[in-house]
């Protein structure tokens, strides 16, 4: 059997110093990773903060601003499996950067009066863009932290997608309210420009990238194996990355309605004030954010006391995105209300819990080689629910004998989808099968003894 090679960490961390240094990387990166998608779903929500206005502004129908906010997933599966492939040879200090630049560059038309062409094309742009932002963040994370405790980290980057629009909301509606929909886009211009800065002056290459690019004693790059890209379709094709691309197809289902369609939800079909409805739609996300750090911690700790990668990691992420899919269900079901809200804030929140734990299981099974890679390629395929989701909520509400009526259909369709396809998604996981299955042809990832994390 072929030996996996290992990527070892620099001999700094054997030293109590090196430990602390190494600690304070680690987390840096998370910091800025967390950034990073804070900012990413911040602008990706600030359309739907901005629906009623721009929908006034520009005279479109539900069904338009509905095609709209799915144009920005057209390209999103091409940008994440094109900066995917390239993450395998450039390092992602270098293509976290780049796509910010070019995420405020695509905002900066919005400054201005657009028509409708104009402002869907940058919404394509943008979801390019954004396509690989999620895979590359996570990627970072990961190349910093041991395979045992890269869940709350992960977590943590998670957390960044709901406290992006947490903060967003208040703020964004509030400038919109105050001038127009076009200043919330100068704000999210000069956060942009902010961490541009932030980056550069902080970010450093992860033990992982130090490792690569170390010579070894033959002359050549240590840990460096490149990329095999039939090996890359077997990975792809186990049961367990499988089933975690269809757990994230159906939690992303749930995230871009999130997005997209709740702050009209809570002004159209409950009937909420622009106002008010800007700040009821941060109780969605305020629960996802604990939600997401509170299951990376929880899963960490269900490792550490020896419970099996599929149900501290599967299991785990499959009863917070089925629990979310049935309060999706029963909010449409129960009365206007105390109730109703609560059912609503669980139904947006608890499916963000289940990412970060369940692509850490991606982790356990590939190599850093190809890690952004097979991340690019799920966050690819999960993308077209952001696609498919916001027109069948679009058209389910032009169906429908009123709008109420039209948004409770749209959502009762969407937790059916949740629910059934997390339980699939279940039976195929199971990381120590098909681990053990990749060990034989020495493609596993064995774990770097890596301390003081």
């Amino acid at each position: 059997m072929a030996e996996t090679p290992r990527t070892e960490p620099p001999t700094a961390g054997t030293t109590p110093a090196g430990a602390a240094g190494l600690r304070r990387g680690a987390w840096t990166a998370t910091f800025l990773a967390f950034a990073f998608m804070l900012l990413n779903f911040a602008d990706k929500a600030a359309l739907g903060f901005a629906g009623s206005a721009l929908m006034r502004d520009l005279g479109i129908t539900p069904a338009e601003f509905g095609v709209l906010q799915s144009s920005f997933f057209w390209l999103f599966a091409v940008g994440a499996l094109v900066v995917g492939a390239l993450s395998t040879r450039i390092s992602v200090r270098v293509l976290l950067p780049t796509l910010m630049g070019i995420w405020i560059l695509t905002m900066v038309p919005l400054l201005f009066p657009v028509g409708f062409g104009l402002l869907l094309v940058c919404r394509v742009v943008l979801g390019f863009a954004e396509g690989p932002a999620y895979a590359l963040a996570t990627h970072v994370v990961h190349s910093w932290f041991p395979p045992e405790k890269r869940a709350l980290p992960a977590g943590v980057i998670s957390a960044g997608s709901s406290v992006g629009p947490l903060i967003a909301a208040p703020v964004l509606t509030l400038v919109i309210a105050t001038w127009d929909w076009h200043a919330a886009f100068l704000v999210l211009i000069v956060a942009g420009l902010v961490w541009l800065v932030t980056w550069f002056l902080l970010s450093r290459p992860s033990p992982e990238e130090a490792a690569t690019r170390a010579p070894g004693t033959d002359g050549t790059r240590r840990g460096h194996t490149g990329t095999d890209w039939r090996l890359l379709v077997r990975q792809l094709r186990t049961p367990t990355i499988l089933g975690v691309a269809l757990l994230a197809f159906v939690g992303y289902w749930t995230t871009t309605l999130r997005v997209s369609w709740l702050p009209l939800y809570l002004e159209q079909g409950l009937g909420y004030d622009a106002l008010a409805a800007g700040r009821l739609v941060t109780a969605p996300y305020a629960v996802a954010a604990v939600a997401a750090v509170g299951a990376g911690y929880l899963s960490n700790r269900m490792i550490a006391r020896g419970v099996s990668r599929r149900w501290a990691r599967g299991g785990l992420s499959v009863a917070f995105v089925v629990a979310g899919g049935v309060s999706m269900y029963l909010f449409t079901a129960v009365p206007p209300g105390a109730v109703q809200v609560v059912m609503v804030a669980l139904a947006f929140s608890l499916n963000s819990a289940a990412y970060g734990v369940a692509l850490t299981i991606v982790s356990d099974l590939v190599p850093p080689g190809h890690r952004g890679a097979v991340l690019g390629c799920l966050v690819a395929f999960y993308s077209m629910a952001g696609v498919i989701a916001p027109l069948v909520l679009g058209f389910s509400i032009g169906d429908g004998a009123d709008v109420s009526t039209g948004y409770g259909h749209g959502f009762a369709i969407s937790a059916v989808v949740i629910v059934v396809g997390s339980l699939l998604s279940l039976v195929l996981i199971n990381p120590e099968r098909d681990l053990g299955r990749l060990d034989e042809h020495g493609h596993g990832e064995v774990a770097p003894a890596w301390s003081g994390r």
